[in-house]
């Protein structure tokens, strides 16, 4: 093993998944230099710290770094006055101090930010978004969320949470439009926009239109194939979508939004948003350039590595 080296440049982001926990370790010009992946303890609290202390010891092992600070990307928010979590898709981290077990775990500063929001911080840095003063990280995967960026910096909020589009309600005149329910969320709201535009929005979609489509992919191969159903709920999703992207346009106004999760995959959203936000726009309104991500499923892990580098 090599001599642990303080200085030598190394920074950690571990990005925490419903399904993965991954830790990469970015060189100073935030090559990644090695990554490990492991499956999300989900429901074993003291497994969840474990696997994420070895994690960080194999890359300490591996790299021959110690990393003064590590960035971590936590799904779900932390109120800000108690410390605890609250995670839907990591069940075994809602109510605990994840934050300070972590660090008391680790023995050096952790910077903590939202998975979402690590994304758009690696794509504003080297990647979609570069060069750009401001951005922001869109995020269509089984939920909907993301994060804004501006000249690189990471704008979080009072609470941490600036930018969570996918928790604003669909207006009841497009509900009305589709004869849509008013479907209740997961963070105790009702008519959240990520219940309709996510990927797992656009298969219920077309289940309430009568398909049966399991996945955002059936669906859109089955319109791909002829199906006038899948179509049809392809259609819908893109007016929902291309309304809540306007009045992310209209809220923070930014330079360029760069798409991540599952549906970045899917082609035809980059040629026919711009004419479906701009519907909903008022005239003189610009629509910003829609890019796929650079960086993919490395982002956010990049991005948490980013958090740690800025704090410094």
């Amino acid at each position: 093993m090599a001599e642990h080296n303080a200085t030598s440049g190394i920074c950690y982001g571990i990005d925490i998944g419903g399904s993965k926990i991954e830790l990469v370790a970015c060189d100073a010009s935030l090559q990644i230099v090695h990554r490990q992946r492991i499956d999300t303890p989900q429901h074993d609290y003291g497994a969840f710290l474990d696997a994420v202390q070895a994690l960080v010891a194999n890359a300490d092992a591996t790299t021959g770094a110690f990393c003064e600070s590590i960035g971590i990307g936590l799904p779900g928010v932390r109120d800000r006055a108690t410390g605890r979590q609250l995670s839907a898709n990591v069940p075994a981290l809602t109510g605990k101090h994840v934050g300070s077990d972590l660090q008391a775990r680790l023995q050096r500063p952790l910077q903590l930010g939202n998975d979402l929001q690590c994304f758009a911080l690696s794509e504003a840095h080297g990647g979609a978004a570069e060069g750009y003063p401001s951005m922001y990280g869109a995020i269509l995967g089984t939920g909907a969320g993301g994060g804004y960026c501006v000249e690189g910096r990471l704008v979080a909020g009072g609470n941490g949470i600036a930018g969570e589009w996918g928790h604003w309600t669909i207006p009841a005149t497009l509900l009305a439009k589709y004869d849509l329910p008013l479907l209740d969320c997961g963070c105790g709201l009702r008519g959240c926009v990520e219940r309709y535009v996510s990927g797992s929005g656009m298969a219920a979609l077309h289940r309430h239109l009568g398909g049966a489509s399991a996945a955002a992919a059936t669906t859109i191969a089955a319109a791909q194939a002829g199906d006038a159903t899948a179509q049809r709920a392809l259609d819908i999703h893109l007016d929902l979508l291309g309304h809540a992207f306007a009045s992310l346009v209209m809220v923070v106004d930014p330079h360029v939004i760069v798409i991540g999760g599952g549906l970045s995959k899917y082609e035809a959203l980059y040629s026919a948003l711009p004419a479906a936000i701009e519907t909903h726009l008022f005239r003189g309104v610009r629509v910003p350039p829609i890019l796929p991500p650079k960086f993919g499923d490395a982002g956010g892990a990049r991005g948490a590595a980013l958090l740690a580098r800025q704090a410094h």
